[in-house]
Formats: structure tokens, sequence, C-alpha cells
């Protein structure tokens, strides 16, 4: 089983979205950013490590806000959301396709991956 960290940011109202690369598993689908623990490395620091490798920010990790488990065809995860604050730099697509910031309302509008979906209904449903 994979564990992989996700990052929830919120700014002015919006949550940033990322989309993933066409050649990558679930490719072009959209995601909270984040990706897979190494080994030895908590959760807290691979999410601030592949921030920074994949949008180019340093931010603050906070609270678990949610874990959910999803088992895709080829694989099972384990996704850690966080509540992070961006402390430095702007997101850029570094190892993603694109960036959105979303208001709650417009995340139906978006592709998730399936373990992202299943975070969004449950601490969104009021929006969808």
């Amino acid at each position: 089983m994979l564990v992989v960290a996700a990052a929830v940011v919120e700014r002015e109202g919006r949550i940033m979205l990322c989309q993933r690369l066409p050649n990558a598993h679930n490719a072009l689908k959209w995601e909270f950013p984040g990706g897979k623990l190494e080994a030895g490395e908590s959760p807290e620091a691979a999410l601030a490590r592949e921030l920074w490798e994949e949008l180019g920010v340093r931010v603050a990790v906070g609270r678990v806000r949610d874990a959910v488990y999803y088992r895709y065809p080829d694989r099972d995860v384990l996704l850690l959301f966080y509540g992070c604050a961006i402390v430095e730099g702007e997101p850029r697509t570094v190892e993603c396709n694109a960036i959105a910031w979303a208001t709650p309302e417009a995340l139906p509008g978006y592709d998730f991956a399936g373990a992202d979906l299943a975070f969004v209904k449950r601490n969104y449903s009021a929006q969808l």
C-alpha cells in the first residue's frame, strides 16, 4: 500500500489544485498536491519536500484534516490530507501539468483522481 501526503492549501476562499502530468498514473486528473512518502520520512516532511519539488513553494504543514483509503485497480493508497499554508514562493508547474485555484462551489467541474474525489465528497459535500 502506498502512503501519500496531500496538501489542502486555501487562499482567499479558493483551494489549490494540481493537474497530473500526461504520462503519470491518473494522467491529467486533478488532485490536491503532494506525493509518496520515502523510506523513514514523516508525512509532514514528505509533504514539504513534494511541494518544493513539484510547485517550488515552501509550506507550513498543519494538522491532518482527513485520511482516505482508496483502492485503484492497480494499487491501494492511503492518502493523508493536511492543511497547509504557503510561506515562501508562488506555485508554478514544475512537476504538474496545471495549477488551479478553485472555489468550493467549482469543485464538481474538476475531473479528480479517485482518492481526491472521495476527500472532496466528504469534506465539501455541501458545495456539491
